[in-house]
């Protein structure tokens, strides 16, 4: 099935604004790239930051998808979806094309200057944030929240450490930490 011109302008803003940035590439390059006339850009979106936000709920909703899937995937326990995290972030940060994080991208791009944009961007790591905590509930720890959250942590270091070095490596580095840290939630007397 063909995509839809909304779509395909979606896509190539996506590429665009991953590899070149948000405020370095504009929306005559978006449309050269994607082969529209402006006409067909405001058919679709009003501003750039509705294209803007367009491209981050899509990427929110494509990386959380693609993340639940490989760490129910790739392990079977509740504990083991915790560290299963990291491997899936290991993958994502061998990737040719990976330039890191988008939200932490577009949350330094328009610190102070757009709240809709930065919302999204939090908004984003909130959700993978709770779904971290769901999982170390789920694994019966204490804590849950706690737990977590420093998973949470763990994760956006290994993303930032990964795209700044170039090494896939720092995501084996927070997966020896996150090991650490529940073993000893989970051994907790209070852990269920």
């Amino acid at each position: 099935m063909a995509k839809s011109r909304r779509e395909h302008l979606i896509d190539t803003a996506t590429r665009l604004f991953d590899g070149e940035g948000f405020h370095a590439t504009g929306i005559d390059r978006i449309l050269a790239e994607a082969g529209v006339a402006k006409m067909t850009l405001y058919n679709h979106f009003r501003s750039k930051e509705e294209l803007i936000l367009a491209v981050l709920r899509r990427r929110d909703e494509d990386w959380r998808n693609h993340l639940m899937r490989e760490v129910e995937r790739r392990a079977e326990t509740p504990a083991g979806r915790l560290l299963a995290v990291f491997d899936v972030i290991a993958e994502a940060a061998s990737a040719p094309a990976f330039n890191g994080c988008i939200f932490a991208h577009a949350a330094a791009e328009f610190s102070g200057r757009n709240s809709a944009i930065t919302g999204a961007c939090a908004e984003h790591k909130r959700l993978v944030r709770d779904y971290l905590v769901g999982l170390a509930a789920d694994a019966g720890a204490a804590n849950a929240q706690a737990l977590g959250e420093q998973i949470a942590v763990l994760a956006e270091g290994a993303m930032a450490a990964a795209q700044v070095t170039g090494d896939a490596a720092a995501a084996r580095t927070a997966a020896t930490a996150a090991e650490t840290l529940v073993a000893a939630e989970l051994a907790r007397p209070d852990a269920a």
